[in-house]
């Protein structure tokens, strides 16, 4: 796929529903949804989250999906086709994704790291710190990841992106559930479960909502542009309503199986949250269990394949702006993003040990801890903020509903609880997170 005017499209709907689904499948799945899980109440924080999915996650997936169909165009191409004014939003997506892609890798670098120590028997759980404190190896591995990103990327939308989805999605549900069956063998495993899937009322407050609906959002790679681009390579005889809720049910389904993973082995406690869960907690759990050096293979493999299906979506976000917009070559494209987001996140690699300068910017946020509340919270529920407001009351949710409803009769029904939905609710739901991070001057 060069600089031609021919679309590239998916071979076929399992092929996008498996990509869309790496794309939104990720370490924010993985590891974060767990730990946000024991943060905020278990089994009360899992409820609200399966709530924020069907009535704010999966409205504004659709929307996207609808908009990239429509115009067969990246973000910035399709918010321009509909209305040149509001180009600006998918100016904002593009940024947003290659953001997103510079510090993402570096935590995505993190797996291949571990993977070798996993493979070599070195898994030392006080070892973390000094890890990230080489800054040879973090941006070894990060360019590393970025290159592997790039080759899947370079070989274009049905060889690169759709053939490696059909690999890795499959083989990464396989190992979760090989994993899963491991770990309920564990002592720890009944007492972990039962955190997990029992609601507690005590455990309900204004935060764990407002966090239940920000999980949503990350876990769903929404407002970034992710789901515009992929939809753009959709056929216009495939139905996107149920494209959009196959996509959304997977998604879920792997974040759900997450927590059958992580919270067997380590039981109700949990000491350390964000990637120290990872590279901690479950080290130190793995240590504990027969053979768990190569249990923790499996699992850091697992992740690897996790974070590279996201890194992927994102880098062809970018990509597919300069093929479209610039009219440069795909392979030129993902050689100029590559770079540009290899340098942008070194600063990301560097910043939790290997610099002190860069450890403290402000407010006691690093570089990547400053990157994630900027790009991967604000920028983010901002962007999805505006496709919603874009969608109902610019391009009209008539004219976006035509476009969903000539794939989907059956969606006739349904377009004025979409109309509600995206022209009410959610913007308001967007809105409570985005004052949330303002009052509060922290992450989702």
């Amino acid at each position: 796929m060069g600089a031609t005017n021919q679309r590239a499209q998916w071979n076929s709907k399992l092929g996008f529903i498996l990509a869309a689904a790496g794309s939104a499948v990720g370490l924010g799945n993985i590891w974060r949804f767990p730990y946000v899980t024991q943060e905020n109440g278990g089994g009360i924080f899992v409820l609200l989250y399966l709530v924020a999915v069907v009535f704010i996650g999966l409205p504004v997936m659709l929307a996207e999906l609808t908009i990239g169909r429509h115009t067969q165009r990246n973000p910035v191409g399709a918010f321009k086709k509909i209305s040149p004014r509001w180009k600006f939003v998918g100016l904002l997506g593009v940024a947003t994704g290659a953001g997103i892609l510079s510090y993402y890798s570096v935590v995505a670098g993190w797996t291949v790291g571990y993977i070798i120590k996993s493979a070599t028997g070195d898994l030392d759980p006080k070892g973390f710190g000094a890890f990230l404190g080489n800054a040879p190896l973090q941006i070894s591995y990060l360019i590393l990841f970025l290159g592997l990103t790039g080759f899947v990327v370079a070989r274009g939308v049905k060889d690169g992106i759709e053939r490696m989805a059909k690999l890795l999605m499959p083989l990464l549900l396989l190992m979760m559930i090989g994993l899963i069956i491991r770990g309920l063998t564990l002592p720890t495993a009944a007492e972990g479960l039962k955190y997990f899937l029992m609601p507690d009322i005590d455990g309900l407050s204004g935060k764990t909502v407002l966090y239940a609906i920000g999980q949503a959002f990350y876990s769903l790679s929404l407002g970034m542009g992710a789901m515009i681009t992929y939809g753009a390579y959709i056929g216009k005889k495939d139905n996107l309503a149920t494209s959009a809720l196959a996509v959304v049910s997977f998604d879920t389904l792997i974040a759900i199986l997450a927590g059958f993973l992580i919270f067997p082995v380590i039981g109700h406690s949990l000491e350390k949250g964000g990637a120290g869960l990872v590279f901690v907690t479950m080290i130190e759990q793995f240590n504990q269990i027969p053979q768990g050096q190569w249990i923790a293979l499996a699992f850091f493999l697992l992740l690897a394949v996790a974070a590279l299906t996201s890194t992927v979506s994102l880098l062809e976000v970018v990509t597919a702006y300069f093929i479209d917009e610039w009219k440069f070559s795909r392979l030129k494209s993902v050689i100029i993003v590559c770079i540009v987001t290899g340098l942008l996140g070194i600063p990301s690699a560097l910043s939790l040990g290997a610099v002190s300068g860069l450890s403290d910017i402000v407010g006691g946020k690093g570089f990547l801890d400053l990157m994630d509340f900027l790009i991967g919270n604000v920028s983010l529920c901002i962007g999805a903020l505006l496709t919603c407001i874009f969608l109902v009351y610019r391009w009209g949710i008539g004219n976006a509903a035509e476009e969903v409803i000539a794939s989907a009769p059956s969606f006739k029904p349904y377009v004025q609880i979409w109309r509600v939905l995206l022209g009410g609710i959610v913007p308001l739901a967007i809105l409570s997170l985005i004052v949330y991070m303002a009052v509060t001057g922290g992450s989702l």
